[in-house]
């Protein structure tokens, strides 16, 4: 038998999983004391997947070496002409009487060509969902059975979370403290996902796409952060998108003493309050964005006083018009340290509202709108033992890993507030032509 070297991210010998924590069966900190999540926002894509967007996740992961990846909504177009006969506009409409056994072939050879370079390198990964993917006809439980089909897929089954299709009925009144509030009731007990590749994680579930992953240290005594997928939730009937469901809000709300750690959220909308993150300026000024929606009378630019250099804002914050209460009650509740969304494809920032980071990743796909093909991005998380809650990020982009795209059908627009410089830092320690330049004149 091999070795193990946790210290040794690369894997010696065929077969050898990628994932550190894959090799050891649970997700940990490694012997150096890292341990690193790659976020996949927004492939959103028809079963046809493009070739540039597959080349970003194997570069990606290459480089990174993570030992999770995290799926963050809109991987399906929905609306894909290539699902026209099962499309269903919002979740509360029945979908057109197709064939859905048509359609569920479509996704699983769509979800097959997106996992099959987290599967050829042993990278377990985890999913949640946004406002596209169930457009195609099949319910986010159809999607996440189909998910569970691949190797390291960390989605807790059926019997270890609840089968209820999120509706408006069973959204919260947003008093993030009421008592009477839906979903405060007691959740199952954490188990192990045995299909996941991993036979010693436990999972905290909760409902389709939403659940917690803890983190524990290299020896394996005690529990050091948890890694929360959660369900934001699609559109509302109101207008705009919805918001997550009471369970789970109830779900967050109950977490921290559960788990006893401070969490990360993974979810596919942004919060309102990442409008605190931004300064209202004329419509005139340099790099300004409307706001959508609520926020459609203002313009915007990132307010650097309260981002990390390097942030951009290439679209206005496209969220629920109506606050669930769950960034109030992520605050309050002394459990969590950050969110990190998706869904505004031109978006590649991170700042802090209230001690609460808050993070947008642009779109890792190639076949919808988003920013110059050289910038659509993979987000790197590193935590370090040291201070778990101070996680490091950077935005692997395509541009960098790959180079230029070979498809040339990106759908982009000029972003005249993106700035040349890195955003977040360099965690690949990779140099530049300018750095070795730099270093023969020197």
């Amino acid at each position: 038998m091999t070795e193990l070297n946790q210290n040794d991210e690369r894997p010696r010998g065929a077969g050898r999983p990628v994932s550190v924590s894959a090799r050891l069966g649970r997700l940990q900190f490694h012997n150096s004391g890292k341990f690193r999540v790659l976020q996949l926002a927004d492939i959103q894509d028809g079963p046809k997947v493009n070739k540039d967007t597959i080349k970003l996740i194997e570069a990606a992961v290459d480089a990174a070496r993570p030992d999770l990846v995290i799926f963050t909504g809109n991987q399906i177009a929905g609306y894909d002409p290539a699902f026209a006969d099962t499309f269903r506009k919002r979740h509360w409409t029945p979908a057109k009487p197709g064939n859905l056994d048509h359609t569920r072939d479509l996704v699983r050879g769509m979800i097959a060509t997106f996992v099959e370079p987290l599967a050829k390198r042993g990278v377990p990964f985890a999913v949640t969902y946004g406002n596209h993917d169930f457009q195609c006809g099949l319910d986010t439980h159809e999607l996440d059975a189909i998910y569970r089909e691949f190797p390291g897929c960390l989605n807790p089954p059926p019997e270890t979370a609840a089968a209820s299709e999120p509706s408006e009925l069973s959204e919260p009144s947003g008093r993030p403290g009421a008592a009477d509030a839906p979903g405060d009731t007691a959740e199952p007990h954490p188990r192990t996902v045995p299909q996941s590749g991993l036979p010693d994680q436990l999972v905290y579930p909760c409902e389709t796409g939403t659940f917690a992953l803890p983190v524990m240290d290299a020896d394996r005594t005690r529990t050091v952060l948890g890694i929360v997928v959660a369900n934001s939730g699609d559109y509302s009937a109101e207008g705009g998108y919805g918001k997550p469901s009471a369970r789970t809000l109830g779900f967050l709300r109950s977490l921290p003493s559960r788990i006893g750690v401070k969490s990360l959220v993974f979810q596919h909308m942004p919060l309102p309050q990442y409008y605190d993150l931004l300064k209202p300026v004329e419509a005139n000024a340099a790099g300004a964005m409307q706001g959508y929606r609520a926020w459609e009378s203002r313009y915007y630019v990132l307010d650097e006083t309260k981002t990390q250099p390097g942030s951009y804002l290439g679209e206005g914050i496209s969220c629920p018009d109506y606050d669930s209460g769950e960034f109030v009650m992520l605050v309050d509740s002394g459990g969590y340290f950050g969110v990190a969304a998706g869904h505004d494809h031109r978006n590649g920032f991170v700042g802090t509202v209230d001690g609460l980071m808050l993070v947008a990743t642009p779109t890792c796909g190639f076949d919808s709108y988003g920013p110059a093909a050289e910038k659509r991005a993979a987000r790197l998380f590193e935590f370090d033992i040291r201070h778990p809650y101070r996680p490091r990020t950077q935005l692997l982009e395509y541009g960098e890993l790959v180079g230029k795209p070979s498809s040339g059908k990106a759908y982009s627009y000029d972003i005249a507030s993106v700035k040349s410089d890195r955003e977040g830092m360099d965690l690949l320690k990779k140099k530049t032509l300018w750095d070795t330049l730099r270093g023969l004149f020197a």
